[in-house]
């Protein structure tokens, strides 16, 4: 492998060369291309924005997790977008505003955060996605569920993993049947995220009662069961939610797993009542996530939403999606209306600039000969 020297690029972005950034290509337009045959019309934001509108969109967008610059034009602070949700927010509650809701959007583009984690070091990403904008009803979580696994199939992604989650579940318990105090929620929230049991226990009776939370993980039928029962001690508290985790899994089809954590909440910072991560088999941490949420008006007003992001570049780096394309040197002198017939049939051409070029060497398999095809 080539060395790139430290200094070409900054920490945490990486060029994309072939086939990596065809098999890119590829996957995106796939994605997109299912998204849209059930309605959803492809927008393009810009790479930066004033930052303090992407900020004031999405309430976990922090100023802290972008690259920021000053517009010399404006003067303004810009930020470098770290999601695509936010824009596409933006751009239903100002330039669509008046477009019929629900509103169908889908988007592609990079997306670079200030700094990245140990677990993916990369800050540069590339996001794929769809929103959809003026619900979040079950009935909008099941068509976002079903339209994000259709369009991963029609990618050629097998053994779909769907882990759903209740990213609000602790602030409506801990403001209904089981009170917390407020220093306790924060606590009690990241212990259940932990799955520690014993450091639930120790912050108090009142957090000890959210212990069976713990136990409501795993495979989704087993563990929406003892979520029900859950729910029965504390008298039906969480029936809408359970139903709507029931209808939404119900039309999911049986080649996809379906798990459940609800209490997860790391990612999940500006979902409300539904989320959703994607996995699938053969690759290391999540391809995407979902679920529901609201996107700020600039008449005060919430709007609800629900949608989801695919990322994939770490199916690319996995080797997914390459697909070698077949390539045919013309030589000088080449039938012209032979290798247009030919490119309309698949084939990639290469055409010599000169004499003596080794169409091996461009990587063809065949060459053109008159209108004949001859192998290498």
């Amino acid at each position: 492998m080539t060395m790139i020297p430290p200094s070409l690029l900054p920490e945490g972005l990486s060029d994309r060369l072939p086939p990596q950034a065809e098999a890119s290509a590829r996957l995106s337009r796939r994605v997109l291309d299912t998204v849209a045959t059930h309605g959803y019309e492809r927008v393009m934001p810009p790479l930066a924005e004033f930052e303090d509108t992407l900020t004031q969109r999405l309430r976990s967008m922090r100023a802290q997790d972008m690259v920021r610059a000053v517009d010399p034009v404006s003067q303004r602070s810009l930020a470098l977008r770290p999601d695509m949700t936010a824009q596409v927010g933006r751009i239903a509650a100002t330039r669509m505003i008046r477009a019929p809701r629900p509103l169908r959007l889908s988007y592609a583009g990079p997306v670079i955060r200030l700094k990245a984690n140990q677990l993916r070091p990369e800050r540069e990403k590339f996001q794929v996605g769809a929103e959809l904008i003026g619900s979040d009803s079950v009935a909008a979580a099941v068509e976002i569920v079903n339209v994000a696994i259709e369009a991963l199939q029609a990618a050629g992604v097998a053994g779909i993993t769907i882990d759903f989650t209740l990213p609000d579940l602790i602030d409506a318990l801990a403001a209904g049947p089981l009170p917390l105090a407020p220093h306790e929620v924060e606590a009690v929230r990241t212990e259940l995220d932990a799955k520690d049991a014993g450091a639930l226990a120790s912050i108090g009776p009142a957090a000890a009662a959210y212990l069976p939370l713990i136990e409501a993980t795993g495979p989704f039928h087993a563990a929406m069961e003892r979520l029900e029962a859950f729910n029965a001690g504390i008298g039906g508290a969480i029936d809408s939610r359970i139903a709507g985790l029931r209808a939404i899994a119900k039309p999911i089809g049986w080649d996809i797993t379906l798990t459940l954590d609800p209490t997860e909440q790391h990612g999940f910072e500006y979902q409300n009542w539904f989320g959703f991560s994607i996995f699938a088999d053969g690759f290391t941490g999540e391809i995407g996530r979902g679920g529901s949420y609201a996107i700020a008006r600039a008449d005060g007003a919430d709007e609800p939403a629900m949608g989801f992001s695919l990322y994939p570049d770490l199916l690319v780096d996995a080797g997914f999606a390459f697909e070698a394309p077949s390539r045919l040197f013309l030589p000088i002198g080449h039938d012209a209306d032979a290798a247009a017939r030919l490119r309309t049939q698949g084939w990639h051409t290469v055409a010599a600039l000169s004499d003596g070029e080794d169409g091996q060497a461009q990587r063809c398999s065949h060459w053109l000969d008159g209108v004949e095809l001859r192998p290498y």
